[in-house]
């Protein structure tokens, strides 16, 4: 695989005596979405953690677009051009959804007065721009604290995405959403970032946005990568549907580590 957009070797990092990672050999391919799924406590998020600087490995490495990322801070990482969300939205629940959009702008301007952005007309465009292709428009003004889980996803992975980032890992995107509404925020999400040409990284516990819109997924157990492939593949194998899939079905949320 020469196209990596990012490349992982060799990670590890132990907790205690639990190995969250132990051995992480992982190319994520330019334009693709790729799914990362496995039971809780199997080093998800750990992962995600240590691509985007918040942990850093006590061994291997991590390349992105050739360069060696591991162990820089968050934000020098946000500026190559990563970003990520959480499983719980991280916004300013105070604030519009407008001026959530201000804050990001103003971080990727390296502005630190967060709503000036919006006083400038490009900004103003390019937020509202953003508003309305994740189908925000409408709730430009509301305050994020007034919003339903879905629209709150919605808005958190929009700032992700005004940072422009050219890789976007999101961990557990549709945790907390209704069943009525998750598909409508995969189908959005998914539409943005295509159209964006981001490529994406998620950690995802539903079966069935995986198998609608992975290109591929790795299955994570135990800190290692047990299982890689196109989604019609990797789940369909038995070990996979009794260990993974089985568990899954009936996972709370809340991995720590997951």
């Amino acid at each position: 695989m020469t196209d990596a957009l990012l490349s992982a070797r060799g990670l590890r990092l132990a907790f205690g005596g639990v190995r969250a990672a132990d051995g992480i050999d992982l190319d994520v391919m330019r334009g693709e979405f790729l799914a990362i799924i496995g039971p809780n406590g199997a080093g998800k998020t750990t992962f995600i953690n240590m691509t985007t600087g918040y942990l850093k490995p006590q061994d291997g490495e991590i390349r992105y677009e050739g360069r060696r990322i591991t162990g820089m801070s968050p934000r020098a990482i946000v500026k190559l051009g990563i970003a990520r969300s959480f499983q719980l939205p991280q916004l300013f629940l105070e604030h519009t959804v407008e001026q959530n959009l201000a804050i990001a702008l103003a971080a990727r301007h390296g502005i630190w007065s967060p709503l000036a952005p919006l006083l400038r007309p490009g900004y103003r465009a390019e937020a509202r721009d953003l508003l309305d292709r994740f189908g925000l428009a409408a709730l430009a003004d509301a305050r994020a604290d007034a919003l339903n889980e879905g629209a709150r996803k919605l808005a958190d992975i929009a700032m992700a995405v005004a940072l422009k980032p050219r890789l976007l890992l999101m961990d557990e995107p549709t945790s907390g959403v209704a069943a009525s509404e998750k598909m409508h925020v995969v189908e959005t999400l998914a539409r943005v970032l295509r159209e964006a040409k981001v490529t994406a990284v998620f950690v995802e516990h539903d079966m069935d946005v995986v198998e609608r819109f992975a290109d591929r997924v790795a299955v994570w157990s135990q800190g290692r990568i047990a299982a890689l492939g196109p989604p019609q593949e990797v789940l369909a194998d038995p070990t996979v549907q009794h260990e993974v899939i089985g568990i899954e079905r009936h996972a709370t949320p809340g991995d720590a580590h997951a």
